[in-house]
């Protein structure tokens, strides 16, 4: 199906939301299409849960109906909805580059890369319950940080809020307590893909992460697609992941085609900053999932899994503020003459991603200024 998005939820025309497919700017609806009550939900839940068969049946069945030439409802008339309900959110650090990049700015007289990144793909329990759908606007968060030569933290509005250009995974079947998900049984539980943009105030991080890893200075938002495309739009689009050395242990090999061909891109302000690529992760999405199950910990329909900051090995293709302006040392200039080191109120930040004739729904973000009340004059 060319220009093909996904599934989602929606609502028009005073109807209450429901599950649709969106092809190109208009939405088949798939319970009035005949498809089955269960689309009928104002949530993927109930069809992510279906199972593999399902799903796989379901777009086969829609391609047919919009090859037929089926009746669309407009886009433009439409409002979009969180597409399902998030069960859990986890987000790792499965780029090479950007893990690579991070460590140079952080820790210039060491090696970039921790012993451990290579071996593992690491990553952190996010907040799902703050997760939105795009077009939500981010407020700017506040919390404590502290300047490099500050004697004392401060408490205020975040000073050097970023981007993270991500793309997600979604569950649609669970597992049990205790039973780790093999690389090999990835298909079998995971529905389809999302773009993530997981907002992080960079310097309530500095200050908060050490020793148990991220918290205030990312739970406050992290936006996504309204559309999920199902992995069974994307068969052409799966080819070989980046060599990995180490060999990864017994748990996390397998899967060779397991990378996704995807073109990204950032927009910012009416500016392409950045344009890459999902396939050069280290660390694929199947090796995500079996990493995270492989201690017995269950997965859930709904579950969020993201890649982390995408970013690539040349110059513009980094996925995030902190590389792209080299914390803030190389401010960005935009379009329109202005500089950027890390976001201002009231900058768009739009993610963009396609898959050969296949586009993901594009991620969209508007920063609003901190809450009156919620911090001080600076």
């Amino acid at each position: 199906m060319k220009e093909a998005v996904g599934f989602g939820v929606y609502s028009a025309g005073g109807h209450t939301p429901r599950v649709g497919f969106r092809v190109g700017n208009g939405v088949l609806d798939l319970a009035a299409a005949g498809l089955g009550d269960v689309f009928a939900a104002p949530s993927l839940n109930p069809f992510l849960a279906q199972g593999r068969a399902s799903w796989e049946d379901a777009v086969e069945r829609v391609r047919g109906l919009v090859a037929a030439g089926a009746d669309l409802v407009p886009l433009e008339g439409a409002t979009s909805h969180l597409p399902f309900e998030v069960a859990d959110y986890v987000d790792f650090y499965s780029s090479l580059e950007h893990a690579t990049n991070l460590g140079r700015l952080f820790r210039p007289d060491s090696e970039p890369l921790l012993p451990n990144w290579r071996r593992l793909p690491v990553g952190y329990h996010g907040r799902a319950g703050t997760v939105v759908v795009s077009g939500t606007p981010v407020v700017r968060p506040c919390g404590q940080t502290k300047a490099p030569g500050e004697d004392e933290p401060r408490y205020g509005a975040s000073r050097r809020l970023d981007i993270e250009l991500e793309l997600g995974f979604v569950v649609g079947v669970g597992s049990g307590l205790g039973e780790p998900v093999p690389v090999s049984a990835f298909r079998e539980h995971v529905f389809g893909v999302v773009l993530v943009n997981d907002w992080s105030a960079r310097d309530i991080q500095a200050w908060e992460y050490q020793p148990l890893g991220p918290f205030l200075g990312k739970s406050f938002a992290t936006s996504i697609g309204a559309w999920v495309t199902p992995l069974a739009l994307l068969e052409n689009r799966f080819v070989a992941a980046p060599a990995q050395e180490p060999e990864p242990l017994p748990y996390l090999r397998g899967g060779a085609e397991a990378a996704l061909d995807v073109d990204l891109e950032v927009e910012l302000a009416g500016t392409i900053i950045s344009q890459t690529n999902a396939r050069d992760l280290y660390w694929t999405m199947p090796q995500q999932l079996a990493h995270a199950t492989v201690n017995g910990a269950s997965i859930r329909t709904g579950d969020l899994f993201a890649s982390g900051t995408i970013s690539g090995p040349e110059p513009g293709s980094e996925g995030s503020l902190i590389e792209l302006t080299w914390n803030g040392d190389r401010p960005l200039v935009l379009e329109n003459g202005t500089q950027r080191t890390f976001l201002d109120d009231g900058d768009e930040v739009i993610l963009r991603g396609r898959a050969g004739d296949v586009e993901l729904a594009e991620v969209r973000g508007t920063i609003q200024p901190a809450r009156e009340g919620n911090a001080p004059a600076r």
